[in-house]
This record gives C-alpha cells, sequence and structure tokens, in this order.
C-alpha cells in the first residue's frame, strides 16, 4: 500500500504477501487461499469496510490489479511461491497480470517483474532464482546503475489466465486530443486544444456556457479511441483573478543530488483558486527521481508538477501548501532547478 499511494517509494517489493495482499479477492475462494474472511480477521490487513464484502468480493468496485497500477511506473517487484495454494500464487498472478496491462500502456512495461517460478516451497525463504532479478532491481531502481526488463516468472503450478476475469482492453495510449462537444451554443465536436497530458487551455469560451470535453487515445498510425468520460465544464462569467507563487526551499544536497522541501505554493490572488500547476527546469544532466503531494511530468529539462486532490484548494490572499521533489545531478555539478512558476 505504501508502494501504491507514496510515490517517493522507487521500488516496491512484496514476497509471498497471500490474501490481503497482491492476489485478487476475486480468485481467492475458488483458488482455496486463506479465505477473506480470516484475512480480514487475522491481523489488520483490511479495513473495516471491508467486512461486508468478505463473504462476496465480486461486489467490490475493486480489486487488487488496480493497486498493482498504480504503482506504476515505478519500480515493482513481486515474489510469489506456487507451492502454497494458502497464499494464493494463481491469483496474484492474475493481478500482476492486469496491472501490467496498465504499465504497458504508460510505457514502462519493463519496470514490473512477477516471478514465482521457483523451486524451494518453503514460506518466505530466501530464493537462489529470485538472486539475479532482486539485484537488478536494486541497481535499476534504487542505484540508477542498470536497465535490465522486468520478466513475468509465472510457475505453471500456479499460472493465472487474465482473459477469464477482464471484459476490458488497454487502449494504445498515445497523443491526447481534447475534443469539445457541443454545449448550450450547440454545432459539432472540434478539435479544442492536445495535450498528453488531463490538463489543456482552450480558448475562445463564452462565459455562463456549458461545455462538454472528451478525451480520446491517438495511436502512432493516427487512430482514436475514447479513453474517458465526458467531462463537462460550466465557464464562468468576469475574468479570474487567481495568481500563485512558488518558492524552493533546499532541504538537503549532496554531490550527485538534492531534495526540494517545501515548495511553498501561495494564492496571491483575490479570489480562492482550486488548482495549481508549478513549472520548473532542471539543469543539464539532472533527473528527476521522486516527487510528492503533487503530481509531476517531465518534458525534456521541464518539470511541471499539478496538485493532488487534498491540495489544490487556496483560499485568496493567504492560501498556501507545499510540495516537494528529489533529484539526481552528475556528480560535483552544484546547479539547482530555476525558472519556477506557478499558474
Amino acid at each position: 500500500m505504501t508502494g501504491a499511494f507514496d510515490q517517493r517509494i522507487a521500488l516496491t517489493m512484496p514476497i509471498e504477501s497471500g490474501s490481503a495482499g497482491v492476489p485478487i479477492f476475486r480468485g481467492i475462494p475458488g483458488e482455496g487461499a486463506q479465505s477473506l474472511s480470516s484475512a480480514y480477521g487475522e491481523q489488520p490487513w483490511l479495513g473495516d469496510a471491508f467486512g461486508s464484502f468478505t463473504g462476496s468480493p465480486a461486489r467490490l468496485p475493486v480489486d487488487t490489479h488496480h493497486m498493482v497500477a498504480m504503482v506504476a511506473p515505478r519500480g515493482l517487484f513481486i515474489m510469489d511461491n506456487p507451492h502454497i495454494a494458502n497464499l494464493g500464487p494463481r491469483s496474484a498472478s492474475v493481478a500482476a497480470l492486469g496491472g501490467a496491462e496498465v504499465y504497458k500502456a504508460l510505457g514502462a512495461g519493463e519496470n514490473i517483474t512477477y516471478w514465482s517460478d521457483v523451486q524451494d516451497g518453503t514460506h518466505c525463504a530466501g530464493r537462489a532464482e529470485w538472486r539475479t532479478p532482486l539485484q537488478q532491481n536494486i541497481q535499476k531502481f534504487l542505484l540508477k546503475t542498470g536497465n535490465a526488463p522486468g520478466a513475468m516468472r509465472i510457475s505453471s503450478r500456479a499460472s493465472g489466465n487474465l482473459a477469464e476475469w477482464r471484459d476490458w482492453q488497454t487502449p494504445a495510449l498515445g497523443d491526447s486530443d481534447i475534443l469539445r462537444a457541443p454545449g448550450a451554443s450547440g454545432g459539432a465536436f472540434t478539435q479544442a486544444g492536445t495535450s498528453a497530458t488531463t490538463s489543456f487551455t482552450d480558448t475562445g469560451l463564452t462565459p455562463s456556457t456549458t461545455y462538454r470535453y472528451q478525451v480520446r487515445a491517438r495511436d502512432a498510425a493516427g487512430n482514436t479511441s475514447p479513453v474517458s468520460n465526458t467531462a463537462q465544464v460550466t465557464t464562468q462569467p468576469g475574468t479570474s483573478t487567481g495568481a500563485c507563487t512558488a518558492v524552493p526551499t533546499v532541504q538537503t544536497q549532496w554531490s550527485s543530488g538534492y531534495v526540494i522541501q517545501p515548495l511553498t505554493i501561495t494564492n496571491t490572488g483575490t479570489s480562492a483558486i482550486s488548482g495549481w500547476t508549478v513549472t520548473f527546469t532542471l539543469p543539464a544532466g539532472h533527473t528527476l527521481t521522486g516527487s510528492w503531494n503533487g503530481t509531476a511530468t517531465v518534458s525534456g529539462q521541464t518539470v511541471t508538477i499539478r496538485n493532488a486532490g487534498h491540495n489544490g484548494t487556496l483560499a485568496p490572499g493567504t492560501g498556501t501548501t507545499s510540495a516537494g521533489f528529489q533529484a539526481s545531478r552528475p556528480n560535483g555539478d552544484t546547479a539547482l532547478p530555476s525558472g519556477y512558476t506557478c499558474a
């Protein structure tokens, strides 16, 4: 869960996690793994809200493949044991395969490894088969000295079939078209902007008019397909008086990296804002290695951090929040990011 929710975690490595871990909830009853009611009652592995689902996991709106996907695109090395059915290894392989589809869609398919192809069946024992992928993952995601691709090494003793569980297909993500549908003013679909993120600018809108938007993925061949439900936005009359500033503080730095925390965002305008975007430039050779309290994207040396769900709303004049990030740099370099702007 820490790896799923905390973007500072570069490499997550669950080992034989069993029920309430990686295995899909829906598969556990049929596999003969530790029951959900047992996992719920034995340890505080599942919150109180899960109690009503222990006997009917198919009623859940989510499953553990979502948790696997939430780690993407960061490193994930799942170690499993196919010799103990109580651990739910078949259900775990389904969760890994389902989550891996999101990794692939994000262009990070080589950042996930699932490995249950081991000979020793003792619970939580050291495995000779895990030594090499363990070293490769540490080198790649923690030491930044390797680039070995991930692998799906699923034992034939406990091999799950993703096709039996999903009724969805993975979209081919690429450049996104943001289309404006007819609003109160009517008219046909027109392209209102393009963006590889969920943020865009649409000009020429009429105040107090409702517009609908749909995001479509465009693949390399130029084909498009919807990847989101239509969002509806009503524009507000008058001009915006929102403004914000971003002030970085160097918390610590060393010969090959640094941490900027807090990155203080302040609403300096005369009206409340419900979202902010901070942009800055990394010096040549610097690489963003983690961020928190915001969603970061990188294009070349330009970094964009957008607010998280809990810290986007700021009161006028004095409302403030903070984010932070870590970056690496060539050994001995003393340069720091510059050109901070907030909008």
